[in-house]
């Protein structure tokens, strides 16, 4: 009996110590990534959970009143509603999801799921109380500035003091208790889940996915709430003007049109995989059907537009000329480049050199040297150089007429198609003239990484140079394409610098950027609330196309 019970002490103490050991190890990971999430959180998260704060307030210099979105109905009327209700819906879909792949996950290999849902939700309502915290905290500093203007001296210690002052407030260490409490009790929960009901690594997983998933959530029923009262805020005071609103209508019969046009394309997807003429027929004319009446409901979307901010819709529009113009014309001539560089020539490298220069150069400078060049004097470099061809100087930086009006000058066409203005295709041409040197030495690389059998084996088959290029070459470089084509269109989305310092006043707009538009509401007009929620817009708009990229890819990209 002695025996056994010593026995049994001995593996107690080594389950302990096995126990013991997957803390430390758990600790230790926790602690190498703590650096990354600290750079994340600071360089990432907070300034855009500080934008976001800043667009739902009047904020000229300093902080003004609370406004909710009324700086985004500003920008997009009542379209602003409309995102907002989608977000919120995302959220919650994604946490559906989220609960959804974890129960299957747990039924395939009997994991304990239900048991995290506590303390799972309880370390995220403890997180999501340590930002009410936070926000609470960031009035009393921002404050600081305006107390500062009535002291002489301002030396550190003044700034501490008023910092303190900022820390003390009731309502603040409050806010910081209770998210402290919150997680200390959540932790707590995680801890004794762990150690006496399940104390696999999966459950750890399982922990930190709810999370997550409450997070999603808490924010998703925040921002619900959010655009609930905004509508009803917006409801009342346009009955107290004796006007009407259809933002209900709008939102339904605009997300109503949406749907059709993603149902239509599920059933032409469907028509595709159809064997006989007839079903073929049917579900083509379903999806027909479809795309129109999703276009008919979609048809609210233009009175909409023309309500918003017309310098931030034309911003827009002239970044949407700047990334098509730019993109396909960047990657085409960089393949193209890339194709000839790959080939065993002389002084492959001295020309890999010469085109990635461009890409190294200061961009404030270069895009001086394409001031002068298009310049819209009749003497600039290159109307010279039309002069001499018997052609007539044109203006280039200055000449806002849009390109399709220049080359059918006789052509009735209206504004909004007339394409991309002279003054933008120059721009146009120095982004490309910049990033096709970066795009080539992309592509030399990912060239290099396809097997030289696979176009011996094709020779023998007897396909020629371009069945090649279209069967092996394409679909092998697809990775890299899909690279190119996301950072591209991030980029042209986000260029400002070299727009800035090619724009003219002469070209009446016809440059600006969303950017450029952002920056101006934020330098000229100093509204820093407006600024921050167009700046938010934006990043909509780039998450969309980066999304619907990504779909594209999941479908094209070829990775062997």
């Amino acid at each position: 009996m002695a025996l056994s019970e010593s026995a049994i002490s001995a593996q107690r103490s080594l389950l302990r110590g096995q126990r013991i050991r997957k803390i430390r190890e758990s600790l230790t990971a926790y602690l190498f990534l703590l650096p990354a999430i600290t750079i994340i959180g600071v360089f990432g998260l907070f300034p855009l959970a500080f934008a976001f704060y800043v667009s739902l307030h009047h904020w000229r210099i300093v902080r003004g009143k609370y406004a909710g979105l009324a700086n985004y109905v500003k920008a997009i009327d009542n379209l602003a509603y409309f995102a907002f209700f989608w977000v919120t819906i995302l959220l919650i879909y994604l946490a559906v999801k989220k609960i959804i792949a974890m129960s299957k996950e747990a039924r395939e290999v009997g994991g304990k799921l239900s048991i995290w849902a506590l303390p799972g939700l309880i370390t995220a309502v403890g997180l999501a109380w340590f930002v009410k915290f936070f926000f609470t905290f960031l009035p009393g500093v921002l404050e600081i500035g305006m107390k500062l203007r009535g002291v002489a001296e301002r030396t550190p210690e003044v700034f501490r003091k008023f910092l303190k002052e900022a820390w003390l407030e009731p309502a603040v260490q409050a806010s910081f208790r209770q998210s402290l409490l919150i997680l200390a009790i959540g932790l707590i929960t995680a801890y004794l889940v762990h150690r006496f009901v399940d104390d696999t690594n999966r459950g750890i997983g399982y922990y930190s996915a709810f999370i997550s998933v409450f997070i999603l959530l808490i924010a998703g029923l925040m921002l619900g709430w959010l655009t609930w009262t905004e509508i009803q805020a917006a409801y009342a005071k346009a009955m107290e003007e004796g006007k009407e609103l259809a933002i209900w209508s709008q939102l339904v019969t605009i997300s109503a049109g949406f749907l059709l046009l993603y149902l239509s394309w599920i059933v032409w997807q469907r028509a595709q995989k159809t064997e006989s003429n007839f079903g073929f027929a049917i579900r083509f004319g379903a999806a027909a059907a479809l795309i129109l009446g999703g276009w008919i409901l979609i048809a609210e979307l233009p009175p909409i537009i023309i309500s918003g901010d017309k310098d931030w819709w034309r911003g827009l529009q002239v970044t949407a000329y700047y990334s098509f113009f730019t993109v396909p014309f960047q990657l085409g001539l960089s393949m193209f480049l890339a194709s000839l560089l790959f080939q065993n020539i002389k002084g492959k490298s001295f020309f890999r050199l010469i085109y990635f220069l461009p890409y190294i150069t200061n961009p404030v400078a270069a895009a001086g040297i394409f001031r002068v060049l298009f310049s819209g004097k009749p003497n600039s470099p290159v109307n010279n150089i039309i002069t001499a061809l018997g052609g007539q100087p044109l203006k280039w930086l200055d000449d806002p007429t849009g390109l399709f009006q220049l080359l059918f000058p006789h052509a009735n066409i209206p504004d909004w198609i007339a394409g991309p203005s002279l003054a933008l295709v120059v721009i146009i041409l120095y982004n490309i003239w910049t990033y096709v040197g970066y795009d080539t030495v992309i592509f030399l690389a990912g060239l290099g990484g396809i097997p030289k059998e696979l176009y011996e084996a094709a020779s023998i088959d007897g396909a020629d140079r371009f069945a090649q290029f279209r069967h092996i070459t394409v679909p092998l470089l697809s990775p890299t394409i899909y690279f190119l084509t996301l950072i591209a269109v991030i980029g042209t989305f986000k260029a400002f610098t070299h727009v800035w310092v090619l724009r003219s006043a002469a070209a009446l707009g016809t440059t600006d950027t969303a950017s450029v538009v952002i920056f101006l509401e934020f330098s000229r007009n100093t509204r820093y609330g407006y600024a921050s929620s167009l700046a938010i817009i934006l990043l909509g708009v780039v998450l969309i196309l980066t999304l619907i990229n990504n779909y594209v890819a999941s479908k094209k990209v070829f990775y062997g």
